[in-house]
């Protein structure tokens, strides 16, 4: 059903709901649950506060409102009336709100991941989510939605439709549990969660929302998009601008779930994830990009890359972790931070730049993964495979299998593929460690006692010489040549000579941090 356009969310508010009592007291104090309804038939009075008001504020364009709504009323709601059951259906709530076509869209997004969250859908509500997605994204791409939702929520669009794509791929490749009536379903709908229509809903968004030509003409000093935090202060729409800007961050999201790092670096390159953005303002998005950007940077072996960028997220979590504990994505920060950290000690043990991490992150990593470091250090393959299977994406295989063929799980192929190219990396580089550590003892050596410090003949020296410099330079998206090396050298006649990498030692945030101290010192020892 397509949205023509017709009803404007700017408009005024029918008042007669607010001589109720409950109506007036907002969502303070949640009513208790009538006992034993059904959700099918029957819409308890505070699921009718919650949609009216929602539906009020969204026509008001309150934003902070609609913000405290769904971030904590409908999760209280859910903890209190729908632990182990849905929401009532979207027809029974519609005649509280005008039957309003767009704000069904919104409340049948929520209603499905809620149920993703807390049940397990069937492949039914599967197929009808990707439906009220598909029409939710041809409303706001071809109707006149004319109003203002949270960031937060706009991110969790972005998020959670691609996370169901994700859900549905591994679904489908589970055969041998499937049932006769869902193979045949199956067969049927392989336009459902479709690979290309996912990537083309999303660079739709992009190109509509025209959100490359505002970041640019940013850079330039004409808009202020970043500013404002993508809202709209002239009483316009953030809507479609701000899913175009999270986009670009499922772009990146979905093509690492492929494999395509590439691509996926390509597609976040408009985003200059070392400057404040959007991106900042939602703490999943931004843990979500730099998790994917550091990942797609680990297995394109840009290690200081991402070193970087893990360094950078893992101390703001580290620093703001308390703020968001009554959060409900909490318990996925904590995942992410975990998984953060892994990735971390595979980067620093592959290219050891210890001085591109903040003392309180490298606190951290020693605590969790002193001694895995020290065994990937001397080319623990089993630990690597440890790190990385406990941190890498759930990869998928977006194809739709040949039902003709003998039914088999391959939900774990995709996986697999990327473990083995990510050991076939690091068995490449078994050597390195040795020769770094010895190149870091002299200024000059010759070939002859290099091979025989490690124990290898010249010709199989040599090669390792020349992997060394092959591993330890990438080429960057804008075709530049980075290096990795924390120690270089070249090879005159048959002399290797290393290259100065000294960096001069800095104490000033040393004693800073114990100038800071004193005072506490100095209280303590009053006491």
């Amino acid at each position: 059903m397509a949205y023509d356009g017709s009803r404007d969310y700017g408009g005024g508010y029918d008042d007669s709901y607010d001589d109720r009592p409950e109506f007036r007291d907002g969502f303070r104090d949640l009513l208790p649950p009538e006992p034993g309804f059904d959700t099918s038939t029957y819409v308890p009075d505070v699921v009718k506060t919650f949609v009216v008001y929602l539906y009020r504020h969204i026509r008001e364009k309150n934003v902070y409102e609609i913000h405290q709504m769904y971030e904590g009323s409908f999760q209280k709601l859910s903890d209190r009336l729908f632990k182990q059951s849905n929401w009532p259906h979207v027809d029974m709530i519609a005649p509280y709100v005008e039957n309003d076509h767009v704000f069904c869209l919104l409340y049948k997004e929520m209603w499905f991941r809620h149920v993703y969250a807390r049940l397990q859908p069937t492949l039914e509500q599967r197929c009808d989510s990707w439906d009220n997605y598909c029409n939710l994204f041809q409303v706001i791409l071809h109707g006149n939605v004319n109003m203002q939702l949270p960031n937060q929520w706009l991110w969790d669009m972005v998020d959670e439709f691609i996370y169901q794509f994700q859900s549905f791929c591994q679904y489908r490749a589970k055969l041998k549990q499937k049932t006769d009536h869902e193979l045949a379903v199956l067969r049927q709908i392989d336009e459902v969660w479709n690979v290309v229509g996912v990537l083309n809903y999303l660079q739709a968004l992009i190109e509509k929302s025209m959100i490359l030509q505002i970041l640019e003409e940013e850079k330039e000093g004409n808009v202020t998009f970043t500013a404002t935090d993508g809202y709209d202060y002239h009483g316009g729409t953030n809507v479609l601008k701000v899913l175009g800007y999270f986009s670009i961050v499922g772009l990146l999201r979905v093509h690492c779930l492929l494999g395509d790092y590439h691509s996926g670096l390509r597609a976040l390159s408009p985003i200059d994830i070392n400057q404040p953005g959007v991106f900042n303002t939602v703490i999943g998005c931004q843990i979500t990009t730099i998790y994917y950007y550091g990942f797609a940077n680990l297995m394109l072996r840009r290690y200081m890359d991402a070193i970087k960028s893990f360094n950078q997220v893992l101390l703001y979590i580290f620093k703001t972790k308390q703020y968001h504990q009554r959060s409900s994505q909490y318990d996925q920060i904590l995942k992410k931070n975990e998984q953060m950290y892994a990735l971390l000690a595979i980067c620093l043990s592959l290219c050891p730049h210890p001085k591109l991490v903040e003392e309180n992150v490298n606190n951290q990593l020693r605590e969790k993964y002193a001694e895995k470091m020290l065994r990937m250090q001397r080319s623990d393959e089993a630990m690597f495979d440890e790190l990385f299977s406990y941190a890498c994406p759930k990869f998928i295989t977006p194809s739709p299998p040949s039902y003709d063929e003998p039914l088999v799980n391959f939900n774990q192929d995709a996986y697999r593929l990327q473990l083995k190219l990510f050991l076939s990396e690091v068995r490449q580089q078994q050597l390195l460690s040795s020769i770094r550590s010895f190149l870091k003892l002299y200024t000059t050596i010759s070939v002859a006692k290099l091979a025989s410090f490690m124990d290898v003949d010249e010709p199989t020296l040599r090669v390792a010489l020349l992997t060394y410099k092959h591993k330890t330079h990438v080429i960057n998206n804008d075709g530049s040549v980075l290096s990795n090396a924390d120690v270089d050298f070249y090879i005159d006649d048959d002399m290797v000579h290393i290259a100065d990498t000294r960096v001069t030692k800095r104490f000033g945030d040393y004693f800073i941090r114990h100038i800071q101290k004193v005072p506490d010192v100095c209280t303590l020892s009053l006491l």
